[in-house]
């Protein structure tokens, strides 16, 4: 019910952040936090990732399949995350460990290829009730510059 509660505040002050179109990296990080799990020590990974999201200098997502994601929050600025073309993970007979693992930001400039960036947290995300949230801010915003164009000019 806590969990609920939070949820629905959080959407409604993103709500009031629909008017500028996107959020900006706090306010998504905000939104992820609000549908992860407690952290965990480690998550699986079998392979490639199905694909990430950067939340900021200092977290991502990352999606193991479609349907399965975890939040990783960084010990630290991830140096080149909000541009990268690609990242990858270090991970130990098929497990992605907190405090041990790295996340390895590919940078397209010269320089070092991989810069790795301690994890500091994983948290499974609450994939479907994410992504209704995100269908929600969405929708709010479509109705606010609808509402901002049919207001009559002064």
């Amino acid at each position: 019910m806590k969990t609920l509660i939070a949820t629905a505040a959080l959407c409604l002050a993103l709500v009031g952040c629909a008017t500028t179109g996107r959020l900006s990296g706090e306010e998504r990080l905000a939104l992820y936090r609000a549908h992860a799990a407690p952290p965990q020590q480690d998550m699986p990974l079998y392979g490639a990732l199905s694909g990430w999201t950067e939340l900021g200098d200092s977290a991502l997502a990352v999606w193991t399949r479609p349907s399965e994601g975890y939040l990783l929050e960084l010990r630290g600025p991830c140096q080149g995350l909000d541009y990268a073309p690609a990242i990858a993970l270090t991970s130990r007979v098929g497990r992605v460990s907190a405090r041990f693992d790295k996340v390895l930001v590919r940078d397209p400039t010269p320089g070092p290829m991989n810069m790795p960036c301690f994890i500091g947290s994983i948290r499974k995300l609450d994939v479907q009730a994410l992504r209704a949230s995100e269908k929600e801010l969405r929708q709010a915003q479509v109705q606010e510059r609808e509402e901002g164009q049919a207001a009559p000019a002064k």
